[in-house]
This record gives C-alpha cells, structure tokens and sequence, in this order.
C-alpha cells in the first residue's frame, strides 16, 4: 500500500510562509541524509533514498509546512563494512542511494528480482537501514542491472545505445571515475583489504601506486593499469553505469525539487575515503592524520584518520594553482552542477587544520597532543611542521592551548591570503557556477581560531548556531540565539547531536532543564516569564518547542531542523566517535505524514504552526494579530 503521505494535493501553508518572512528568515531547510529518506510500505529495498517515491513524498510534505530546501549529507560510495557517508569517496556516488523501483520500471531490474529483495528486507517496518544486508541486496541487484543493459545494448536497444554513450563520455571525462573503479577492481583482487594492506610483494607493490608511481616506475604502473583494465573491463563498465544511473536519478529529483520550489543542498566532507586515499596519495601528507582537537563538548578530540592534503602542492612553482586547487575546484564544479548549495564540513580542515601523528599508537594521545597545520612554526614535538607555517613565533600567544581560538593573536593581509588559498578556489567555484554565498554552509562550530574567523568573513559567511549547546551561564556564548548574526545558520541540532526530544526527558526535573525553561521564557515572554517558565520546566512537549521557537527570535536569517527533530524521535542518528550496528542508520518512518497529522495535536512532534505563533508573539516589533490568529487556530496545541 502506498505511503498515505505520497498524494500530490499537499499545499504549502501560507500563514507559515507569512511567517517566516515576517520574521526575517529566507532559509528554512530540512536536513535529512539520503539513508533516512522513508520508503514506501510493502515496497522498501531497506535503505532510504531520495530518489523514490519516499523522497518525493517526504520533499512535498517538507514544502507543506514551509521548508524552503532539502539538506542532503555526503552521497559519497561506502564501504561493506562502515555506513559513515562522512568516510565515503568524494566523487562517486553511492549505489545504495539508487531507487530500485525506477530501475525495475525502466526495464533494466526484474520486478520479480526487486520484489524479492523488499519482501526479504530484515527491517520492513522502515525504522532503520540493516546495512551490511542492504549493501550485499544492492551489489546483487546492480549486477542483475548490468546484465540487463549489457544484453539490450547488444541487441542494439534505443535506450540501451543511449545510456551506453552517456557513459562512455563519463569514462572518457571523468579521472576519478576511472581511479574509484580500478580501485573497486583491486579490492576485490585483494581479497577486499583496504590499499595499505595489500601484500608488499608483487603485483600489489605497483597496485598501490598506480596513480602516484614514482620516478622510474611510470611505465611499469600503466602497463599493470591496462591488464588491469581489461582483466575488469565488466566490473569497470558496471561501476560506471551505476555512476550514470545515479547522475540521472539525482538530476530527475533536483528538477523534481525546483517544480515544489525546494532547493537541494549538498554536503562537502572534509574527509577521504580509502579510495581517495589511493588514489590521490600524490597530494597527501604521509605523517599526519586530520582530527578535531579538545574542546568544550568533545574534551577528547576526535581521531578521525582522515587525510591531509599537501600544502606542497597547493601552487605550482610560479604561484599558480597547483594540483591541490585544481582537485577542489573538480570537486566544487560538479556538486554546484549538482546542488543549488552547499554545506562545508568542518572547514577548520580547509583552513587551518588540526593534525596529528599518523605513527602514534595511540590515537586519542596523539590527536590530544596534534598542532595546527599552518600555525606551528617552533613546536619542539612537531618540527616537520614548521616547513609549512605561515606565521611567525612572535604572532602565537604562548599562553594559550594550541587549539585555543587565540593561540594566533594576529594576521597580516599576506599572511591570511595564504590560510585562504582553499576556501578562496572554493568561494572562486560558487561564483563561476552562479550560487549565492548564502547557499554556502559553514560548519563553524563551538571554536573558530582567528585564522578561519578571518577567511569565513572574507567571503561574508555566516556560520552554525547550535542552540542545545548554549552556556545559559554565559551571556556571550556563540551557540546562544541572540548572538547570531544575519548571516548564520541556526538550530536545535544537528547529526551529531541527540534529538531535543531526548534532551528534553533527560533535562525534566533537573536543573539544566529549569535553566533552559527560565532562560526560554525570558526570551519568548519577555513581560511575564514566570508563568511560561513553570509551563516549560513541568512538560518536556512544551520545552521543545520553546527550543525551536527560539530559534526564529534572533538575528539569524537561515534556519535548519535536523528530521529527528520534526518528528518527535528520540533516537540518535549519529554518536560520534562509536562504531555500532545502529549509527548513521535512523530513518523518518514509512507512515510519517499520517503520524505527524495524529500527534501535532499533542505536541508529540514539531508544530510548527504553535511554534511561529509563540515567536511572533514574543516580538513586540511585530503587529500581525490576525496571522498569528490563523496560526493558533491551525496548530491546535498551544506552547503555554
């Protein structure tokens, strides 16, 4: 039976989009990973997608209620075995975002084929994606795919011909569909071990540096390149048609989402794959790792492993753009291609990196003890780094922690130039592909060094706002509303957070939560905030709300939900720094319109129309009775 939710008679609630307007926000997204996407009752393959009847069911329920955009996350490929779509390759996208549904209409998957892999699924309630069983499902279906186009392009087919150019021209285009390929190939060839395992003895000595030989070994590496092609040349074509299937089914939703009038947003990870790793270890350092250093909601750091590009190869020996700018600017032209926005992740790895040893065996010893790439000129435990400093020893506060936002205490024009290599081939992408900075997220975070402070305002971004981080205690933390800027995003939480709905229980009859409730009513009943305090403090529906409804009061333009949080759910989508079967797995359930229509009436999920009301109210600036009249008669549920 299909999704209640997938009619096409929803409309967008004016007095929502009054609202908003009036209250001066131009950007409302919702933020949901292509895993999450709910699928359709009798007809989920297991994990989400934007491009099926789900996705487009969730995108005109999003526009229904006043979203503006669709916050995707990173659609990169991953592997059997970690679901993280932020360890996925940063071109290819993954198979497991395709809608098998469309396939099967286009006559390229058997009904029978898909129909068994939906009837099979271990989680057919849609609550959460069964990785490991949906990736083995997938790669058994893409090569059903394969077979399929395989014979109607031989018994010279229109469609088959067709879809054959198109990806003979990728291939021919494309160098890192060629190299995520190859490298597909030699996993499977070594017995699917990641690169740096494979055996340091005959042929996999030149495997692993088939994109990065060495002096000497060129010739060798290309003749290996072309048996290797042709031992795999069917593998290689399944991988690329995968790849066109995927173009295609995300462009038909692009176009699909500007008909509703929702822009789509893109997720630039700040990380590699094993893949990139491979085959872009020319332009990476060998001794350090990127991690996120200590800070005050992560004491620990966080190890992340990621690659570090090489600043060696960021110009060419004449100061012009070198290898490093030139694979931002590929990657930035094809997703602004691809999106009408981005979101960039941690960007402090693209300015001002926090690196660590990559031969300490202890990671967390060795992330707590890292250094900033290009802001260690003497550090007596990281000498190698002092090749790629860019200020000098008398501009560091000594003071200060190596991660402290003030551990530079100054730049000149030069010196800031130089931190703005990368973000500047980044903004230089925006331009060229006619996007608005606007539409470029900064994941800035609880710290902002001076180095990123100063590149972020060079191009007039705005960056995050996490409201359930704020320090009640202090009047001028970044993640409290009132001191956002016109320019920042802000919300509640995000994907590493936990839903408010859980925070909220959590805080109930404690005083963290009878510090959000006085510190809300203050906010929103600026007149009488006793009253509302007490409403909030006793009933963890209100305080949620409350948290939202704050959201809209300051001067914050760009506003963002995670979908956890509009729709009541509790658990988390993602715990950083854990490894278990149920992270990056949570999904917006099959029947979630019928849901929130049943449970908005209680409070049990996100109002939005009891939410604007409050905030409008608590704007004495604003004189609108009658909008906010129509709001309260269309929530039915009252915050206070």
């Amino acid at each position: 039976m299909a999704n209640s939710s997938t009619s096409t008679d929803l409309q967008q609630d004016t007095s929502i989009a009054e609202a908003l307007r009036i209250l001066g926000k131009t950007d409302f997204l919702l933020a949901v990973h292509d895993a999450s996407f709910p699928g359709v009752d009798g007809e989920d393959a297991g994990r989400g997608s934007p491009y099926g009847a789900g996705g487009l069911a969730l995108a005109r329920f999003a526009r229904s209620l006043g979203f503006t955009g669709l916050q995707l996350g990173p659609q990169g490929r991953t592997s059997a075995v970690n679901p993280s779509p932020y360890d996925g390759t940063l071109f290819s996208r993954n198979i497991l975002s395709l809608d098998l549904k469309t396939l099967v209409d286009q006559g390229l998957l058997g009904r029978r084929a898909w129909q068994a892999i939906c009837a099979a699924n271990p989680r057919p309630e849609g609550r959460r994606v069964p990785y490991a069983w949906a990736f083995n499902a997938y790669n058994e279906a893409l090569a059903e795919v394969h077979d399929t186009f395989a014979a109607a392009r031989k018994e010279g087919d229109a469609a088959a011909l067709l879809l054959d150019r198109e990806i003979k021209s990728l291939w021919r285009s494309a160098r890192w569909l060629r190299d995520d390929a190859l490298y597909e190939a030699l996993s499977l060839e070594h017995g699917g071990l990641p690169w740096r395992e494979w055996p340091p003895k005959g042929d996999a000595v030149l495997d692993r540096l088939l994109c990065s030989p060495p002096p000497g070994r060129q010739a060798f590496c290309a003749d290996r390149r072309r048996v290797l092609e042709t031992k795999h040349a069917s593998l290689l074509e399944r991988y690329a048609l995968a790849q066109q299937l995927l173009l295609r089914q995300h462009l038909a939703f692009r176009d699909s989402m500007h008909a509703l009038g929702l822009k789509v947003y893109g997720d630039l990870q700040v990380g590699f794959s094993q893949s990139d790793a491979w085959s872009l270890q020319g332009l990476l350092l060998k001794d350090y790792f990127l991690g996120a250093p200590p800070s005050r909601t992560n004491i620990e750091g966080q190890p992340w492993s990621y690659q570090v590009l090489d600043p060696a190869h960021y110009l060419d020996v004449e100061g012009r753009p070198g290898p490093v700018l030139a694979l931002v600017a590929e990657r930035l032209g094809k997703m602004l291609f691809e999106f009408d926005g981005l979101r960039l992740d941690h960007p402090h790895g693209l300015v001002c990196p926090w690196v660590y040893r990559a031969d300490d065996p202890d990671p967390y010893h060795a992330v707590q003890n890292g250094a900033r790439l290009f802001s260690s000129p003497d550090l007596p435990d990281h000498p190698g780094l002092a090749r790629y400093a860019i200020v000098r020893p008398d501009q560091i506060n000594r003071e200060r922690p190596r991660h402290a936002d003030d551990w530079v205490r100054e730049l000149t024009p030069g010196q800031e130039q130089r931190y703005a290599l990368v973000m500047d081939a980044i903004m230089e992408q925006v331009r060229a592909n006619g996007r608005r900075k606007e539409d470029i997220l900064c994941e800035v975070l609880s710290t902002e060094p001076l180095p990123l402070r100063r590149v972020r305002l060079r191009h007039g971004l705005g960056r995050f706002r996490v409201t359930q981080k704020a320090d009640l205690d202090n009047r001028k933390d970044v993640y409290r509303s009132e001191n956002t800027l016109p320019e920042d995003w802000i919300m509640v939480g995000n994907h590493d957070t936990p839903p408010i709905w859980r925070l909220v229980k959590d805080w109930q009859g404690k005083e963290e939560g009878r510090k959000h409730a006085a510190y809300l009513a203050r906010r929103l009943r600026p007149d009488d905030p006793g009253t509302l305090a007490a409403a909030l403090a006793a009933d963890p529906r209100r305080l949620a709300h409350a948290k939202v409804a704050n959201l809209f009061l300051g001067p914050a333009r760009h506003v963002m939900l995670f979908f956890a949080d509009l729709f009541g759910l509790e658990d988390t989508y993602n715990a950083p720094g854990t490894q278990t079967e149920d992270n990056w797995t949570l999904r917006v359930p099959q029947d979630f319109g019928r849901c929130y229509e049943e449970r908005r009436w209680r409070g049990e999920v996100l109002n939005l129309h009891a939410v604007l009301a409050l905030a409008l109210r608590a704007r004495a600036d604003i004189d609108c009775p009658e909008l906010i009249a129509r709001l309260e008669a269309g929530a039915g549920w009252t915050i206070d």
